[in-house]
């Protein structure tokens, strides 16, 4: 049985998606000055007002995780983490690192773990590490828009803020996706008066096309708009927020937000069939394992095997579990831990772990470089200017609606980032005052001979790096355009249960049973992608999936000509 979702008419499916074996539910934007996806249409829209406004992709690219924090706020907000990967217009790159950290107070043993074992290993005795007060890391995310729009952008930043003042005072209609992420945590959102009554009015989960309105958050955005980042950062806001949290036994406090810094970082590259892929490195795990795979896949013949082939999927199959492997012996932060980039890009270990894989069955992987659970609710935008900026940023509360907690009188939604640290002492994740949390998220860029060719990312938690490593198969093997790249179906393990979605054959899905893969069909695997492809024209294309509700804004059209004239009534002007 295949997924049970509605498909687009005829009239407006791609076509070509039937030669891979699905059909493309949306269609591109096309545009020549600028373009802007998020998964969110009014969030596109905050970020293309930006380029309309003479900005640049970094000033929408702010404007739009801004709005996100309202139209989207289960997925994001300013009390988060999160990483910005930056192509600048003089070929630059630069990851911004504004990943949460655990607070001076969080010590190894801060939580009591509940099991040894999967599938609880990361669990916590009262699930204190997942909900609540205990669970807020020390928050990145404010502190990296700010810092990105002040280096990197042209506009004041009150005027990056203020489309998200807007939508939060004026309100939005609810979607159904919305709706039903606020009915997936309903119960543990009644236990929070706060949150309780903005999300759950009468007890009852937000409906598709209902009001949805924030004054109070659109006061906080405000006080923001005026004060800088400073506001929450040893400021006023941030007193608010850690009295609250103090009261109710939690570890942030004003000298842990007043002590945040954020960390520049240099990409991970690596290349696939002559392109150059940038990704962020760590604390991120996805850019290291996503070249890992590729250098891994690149000695296979994946084009000739066809997409959706037993062959080609084992293969995948088989790559995440060698990644997944690895990632949990050695990737963490790596202000305290040794973690081997070199070897695991390497050429000769992806020849070695690529020898070992058996073509015929399934196998279990274990490490290969010396010695988690984590959420998939984030969220990504891509965003390119005229000029050869580009931005590619996923950030996130961590699970939905973070700790599932609201600060009183200031509609912040606080992360539950410490819910990514093992509660284990003695590990490569384990809590650490000051420790940055690892992470899966992966904002890529690919370049084809020195010009950027592609910028792509999405939520999705553990599923992330697998799925642009698929999207990347799909386009520089299976040549698919943007669209179906990021639509088609996608599978992901990480040793154990092969996830397939159900628009795959099921005679492949048999195929792949027969050779030990214990295959279980799913709704979807990771969330919503979105990316640009750039033209060697000058045009770009935007891209959003079905998993979510992404939409792509182009900017064309422009300026009049510098000597025009409108002179209806002129003299021989008829």
């Amino acid at each position: 049985m295949g997924r049970n979702r509605t498909r687009a008419s005829a009239s407006t499916q791609l076509p070509e998606s039937a030669d891979f074996g699905f059909v493309c539910e949306k269609r591109p934007a096309s545009g020549t000055l600028g373009m802007v996806v998020s998964n969110h249409p009014l969030a596109s829209a905050a970020g293309a007002e930006m380029l309309a406004a003479g900005g640049n992709a970094v000033d929408a690219a702010v404007a739009t995780l801004f709005a996100l924090t309202v139209v989207e706020p289960m997925m994001v907000g300013i009390v988060g983490g999160g990483m910005a990967h930056l192509r600048l217009a003089d070929g630059r790159h630069l990851v911004i690192d504004g990943m949460a950290c655990a607070p001076a107070a969080a010590t190894a043993d801060v939580f009591r773990p509940i099991s040894d074992t999967s599938p609880d290993y990361m669990e916590a005795e009262g699930r204190a590490n997942a909900v609540g007060v205990r669970s807020i890391a020390v928050p990145g995310t404010l502190a990296g828009w700010c810092d990105a729009a002040a280096r990197f952008g042209r506009l004041p930043l009150a005027d990056l803020i203020e489309p998200a003042i807007r939508l939060a005072r004026r309100g939005f209609r609810v979607t159904p996706y919305l709706s039903n992420c606020i009915a997936e945590c309903a119960e543990d959102l009644a236990a929070d008066a706060q949150i309780a009554r903005r999300f759950l009015p009468g007890g009852r989960p937000l409906q598709p096309g209902e009001l949805l309105a924030a004054g109070d958050y659109a006061d906080t955005l405000s006080t923001i708009a005026a004060e800088g980042p400073g506001a929450l950062y040893g400021g006023s806001l941030g007193q608010v927020c850690v009295d609250h949290l103090q009261r109710q036994g939690g570890l942030l406090t004003l000298e842990d937000l007043t002590a945040y810094r954020l960390i520049d970082r240099e990409p991970v590259r690596g290349s696939y069939r002559g392109h150059e892929i940038f990704g962020v490195p760590p604390p991120s795990a996805g850019g290291v394992h996503l070249l890992q795979m590729l250098a891994i896949l690149e000695g296979f013949d994946l084009r000739t095997m066809g997409f959706g082939s037993p062959e080609s999927m084992h293969l995948l199959a088989e790559a995440l579990k060698i990644a997944f492997a690895d990632r949990a012996a050695a990737t963490a932060d790596p202000a305290f831990v040794q973690v081997p980039v070199d070897r695991l890009l390497s050429a000769d270990y992806a020849a070695q772990r690529r020898a070992a894989i058996d073509p015929q069955r399934a196998l279990q992987w274990s490490a290969g470089v010396p010695a988690s659970t984590e959420s998939a609710n984030t969220t990504h935008v891509s965003v390119a200017d005229r000029d050869g900026n580009l931005v590619a940023s996923t950030q996130t509360i961590n699970s939905l609606f973070g700790a599932r907690i609201m600060i009183p009188g200031t509609g912040i939604i606080p992360n539950n980032y410490m819910y990514l640290f093992d509660p284990h002492p003695g590990r490569a994740l384990s809590v650490a005052p000051g420790k940055r949390v690892t992470t899966s998220m992966a904002p890529t860029i690919v370049l084809r001979q020195g010009r950027p060719r592609y910028l792509l990312g999405l939520p999705g938690g553990l599923r992330i790096f697998g799925s642009v490593m698929q999207a990347l198969v799909n386009l520089l093997e299976h040549r698919m355009t943007l669209q179906q790249a990021v639509e088609a179906p996608r599978l992901w393990t990480q040793g154990d249960e092969l996830e397939v979605e159900g628009d795959f054959p099921e005679a492949a899905r048999e195929a792949l049973r027969a050779l030990g893969h214990r295959v279980v069909e799913v709704a979807h695997v990771g969330g919503g992608m979105n990316g640009i492809c750039l033209e060697d024209d000058g045009s770009m294309q935007g891209a959003a999936c079905w998993r979510a509700d992404g939409t792509a804004i182009g900017l064309g059209g422009g300026l009049a000509r510098r000597d025009a004239r409108f002179w209806p009534d002129a003299p021989g002007r008829r």
